[in-house]
């Protein structure tokens, strides 16, 4: 099973970057998609079905923010939108896929940079998901969680981290609530195969070109698995050269 996870920032404007013509590359079985800013009817979805991707779509009530979606070769065997959580559920932030035992999450993390009220929902969101996430492992042991999570965990995965420690996505808060999450049990697949490996980032700030350029990056992109599929990580990596979004794709390969 070959996995994707990838904040397209926009998936009209990544289509107009040349996102389909890389997909035909096959680069994942499955891909899972964040920031859609868009709902299915508003994309043409025939180009992804003739590359044989089925196509699953959890948007926001709000047109043109947040949402999630996955396309994917494997056909799931159920899917799950959302979480029951309300104010998650309305801005799109969570779509569940089930893969025979394998539960497959694909989220979208709440950022907290436009100021403190929206500080305040990611703490909160945050919790809650955690314990949506050890309540879930109950049934669902074999989890996987793809996603932007806004936040970057150490210090080898944030380019200035002195300069940064005030900013949101690197807060003493939010990298407690990381240390806590890998703790539990929720393994970062990248960490398994690269433990040490620096200067490697999903994300670079689009207010200066030279940002991407001079790779001063964050990695707040994750790909985890908890403790039963540790084992079936075999390959992951980070594509910064593949450029439809200020993200990148992060990639994970689980052997059967």
């Amino acid at each position: 099973m070959r996995i994707i996870s990838y904040n397209v920032n926009g998936i009209r404007a990544a289509v107009k970057k040349g996102l389909l013509d890389w997909m035909q590359t096959d680069p994942a079985d499955i891909i899972c998609l964040q920031e859609t800013k868009a709902e299915k009817d508003n994309v043409d979805c025939t180009p992804f079905n003739e590359l044989g991707y089925h196509d699953y779509w959890f948007s926001a009530q709000k047109k043109g923010y947040s949402g999630v979606a996955v396309f994917t070769k494997i056909k799931p065997d159920n899917v799950v939108y959302g979480t029951g959580h309300q104010v998650s559920d309305d801005e799109g932030r969570v779509i569940q896929l089930d893969f025979g035992d394998i539960r497959l999450i694909n989220a979208y993390f709440p950022s907290g940079t436009s100021g403190d009220l929206r500080q305040a929902f990611k703490y909160m969101w945050l919790d809650e998901f955690f314990l949506y996430l050890n309540d879930l492992k109950r049934t669902h042991p074999k989890l996987i969680i793809c996603g932007d999570y806004n936040i970057a965990h150490k210090e080898i995965d944030i380019h200035d981290p002195k300069g940064n420690k005030k900013s949101s996505g690197f807060l003493p808060e939010e990298r407690a609530w990381m240390d806590k999450f890998v703790t539990e049990g929720y393994n970062d697949t990248f960490r398994l195969i690269h433990p040490e490996a620096a200067h490697r980032y999903s994300w670079w700030s689009q207010r200066f070109p030279s940002v991407r350029l001079n790779n001063k990056g964050w990695r707040i992109d994750y790909i985890t698995v908890t403790d039963p599929l540790k084992n079936k990580v075999s390959d992951a990596e980070i594509y910064p050269d593949v450029k439809h979004s200020d993200h990148c794709p992060i990639y994970v390969k689980l052997n059967s």
